[in-house]
């Protein structure tokens, strides 16, 4: 059994360490294969803790998560659209309307190569690994936001931070109570996608209608 403090380095070299070493000038080509060695560390991991198996939620999870679900996204959708509204109006729907294949183009890449990857890594892998290392499940919530936050250190926006630090908190308080990898997932593109549809994808690194 790996022990407490083997977990710790664990934890510091791939969430702190490796994503703060992005904001330091050297190789690009160095920068990948450092986040290629970890993703396969990872990847290996759960695949061993049998992790990696689509596993569809119980029935008795859906309703509770999607009333949860839609609450907040009614929250986040008059937030977010009153702040391009009032921030950059020129963008509100902007992508959406301009550019609609691109628009789809986006949310499906978005889902499919950036929400599960992050959320089997950030949610799946690090509440199974680390868990046990905290007893104080908000204290862990908490930590779990702010090194999803520092995963978007590398696109050096303070908007990016804040947001990626809210998105961190809901996330893993639903992880924390479906323990489910899919209902997170579906979770996160919902809001991710509706923060580029809104007008903010720009502002968050992707494409514009421009």
């Amino acid at each position: 059994m790996q022990t407490t403090l083997y977990k710790g380095v664990e934890l510091f070299l791939l969430f702190v360490l490796l994503p703060l070493s992005f904001l330091l000038t050297y190789p690009i080509v160095i920068k990948i294969i450092l986040t290629l060695m970890g993703l396969v560390y990872i990847l290996i991991l759960l695949k061993r803790n049998g992790l990696l198996i689509f596993r569809f939620p119980a029935k008795t999870s859906w309703k509770p998560f999607w009333k949860e679900t839609v609450i907040k996204l009614a929250i986040v959708s008059v937030v977010t659209g009153l702040y391009v509204f009032f921030i950059a109006p020129d963008k509100l729907f902007s992508v959406l309307i301009k550019r609609p294949q691109l628009w789809l183009m986006i949310l499906f890449i978005y889902t499919f190569l950036s929400v599960w990857p992050q959320e089997i890594i950030y949610r799946t892998f690090f509440y199974d690994r680390y868990e046990t290392l905290i007893k104080n499940k908000w204290l862990f919530i908490f930590i779990n936001a702010i090194l999803f936050s520092l995963a978007h250190l590398f696109l050096r926006s303070f908007l990016v931070q804040v947001l990626t630090f809210i998105g961190g908190l809901l996330f893993a308080y639903t992880y924390q109570k479906t323990k489910s990898t899919t209902l997170v997932s579906i979770e996160h593109a919902i809001y991710g996608n509706w923060l580029f549809t809104v007008g903010m994808g720009e502002m968050l690194a992707f494409p514009g209608a421009d």
